[in-house]
């Protein structure tokens, strides 16, 4: 027995409300499905960047051309977090955005579909810090900087996992039902 059921607390008497029980609620519903919406646009957002450094022409659009990424280097390299890493980016600005256009796809397309969701989570977050600390940090106030939602976004789904609709859970739930068929 719990010691809130001891105590004859909230959870004495069944699921505390937003636990997520199949079929229970709205609460329950709403619980179940909270990171979908945070998922689709972290998703969708993340791999049409990476996207779209490649189309248009050459390696990188007209947009995000590589001259455009070195001048917004520049500029923020004096008063960035990690100058270093500006620096590091400025000295290969070809393979380096070609390995962040790489790296966003992977990230987009691993949170959009559910696969291994935490590992992308954790790789996204890690671009958009990488991002906030040479690009965006000396945007003022701080929360004009538009890294910071990204990073949060993406810890978000680090320690919530992906939620409904994931087609990891899909492929474990199938890995375990083969495992059961030959070992059970």
């Amino acid at each position: 027995m719990s010691v809130t059921q001891q105590l004859g607390g909230r959870g004495a008497h069944g699921r505390l409300p937003g636990a997520g029980a199949p079929g229970g609620g709205p609460r329950e519903a709403a619980a179940r499905y909270a990171v979908l919406p945070l998922r689709l646009f972290l998703g969708l957002t993340f791999l049409y960047a990476g996207i779209d450094k490649f189309t248009d022409a050459g390696p990188f659009s007209s947009a995000m051309s590589t001259d455009a990424m070195e001048q917004m280097l520049r500029f923020s390299r004096e008063d960035a977090a990690a100058g270093w890493l500006a620096d590091l980016a400025l000295d290969h600005p070809g393979p380096l955005l070609g390995g962040a256009a790489v790296a966003e796809i992977a990230v987009g397309a691993g949170v959009l579909f559910g696969l291994l969701t935490r590992l992308a989570a954790a790789g996204g977050a890690l671009l958009s810090f990488s991002f906030w600390l040479t690009v965006s940090w000396n945007a003022d106030p701080y929360y004009f900087g538009q890294d910071l939602p990204y990073l949060f976004g993406f810890v978000t789904l680090l320690l919530a996992g992906p939620g409904p609709f994931a087609l990891g859970r899909l492929l474990s739930a199938r890995q375990a039902q083969r495992n059961r068929r030959l070992f059970g």
